[in-house]
């Protein structure tokens, strides 16, 4: 099937589209009817879309806009909102995400932060996990006196 981005899809999407394909049949659907007929290109999209995140790197994130400073107050970035996919069942869930963090030579755009959360958000995962990561990288990536995610 082609489509008008079609040529720019990966090797690997295109083996997604086939696997929801195959979902389908499992289904007892019919891929090949009219309304099913995108079905499994879309799918396949959306999936790297959610999934974004195993491709992008946090750390180059934050080091990208990570400036000297003496300043040594907590920095607050509040109400970030993301989703993500649980990894048990593949389904959404979100919420709100709060970081703060104490510099230690070093200080970050506050945009960085909430870049940090997208990143981890868009991967399978458990909130528990990505908690851990988020504070596990800005406390690698700036060395600060704390970090509370």
């Amino acid at each position: 099937m082609e489509y008008p981005d079609y040529d720019d899809v990966t090797a690997e999407r295109r083996e997604l589209e086939a696997y929801y394909k195959a979902i389908l049949t499992l289904l007892g659907e019919d891929p090949e009817r009219e309304g099913l007929l995108k079905t499994p290109y879309r799918v396949a999209k959306a999936m790297c879309t959610l999934t974004r995140g195993y491709a992008e790197d946090p750390n180059e994130t934050l080091n990208s806009a990570k400036f000297k400073e003496d300043y040594r107050h907590m920095v607050i970035v509040k109400d970030i909102d993301f989703f993500s996919l649980c990894e048990h069942h593949m389904l959404p869930f979100y919420g709100k995400v709060h970081v703060a963090y104490i510099p230690n030579g070093y200080i970050t755009g506050l945009s960085k932060i909430a870049r940090v959360v997208d990143c981890f958000s868009h991967r399978l995962q458990v909130q528990e996990r990505m908690t851990l990561q988020i504070k596990d990288c800005i406390q690698e990536a700036l060395n600060p006196l704390g970090v509370m995610v």
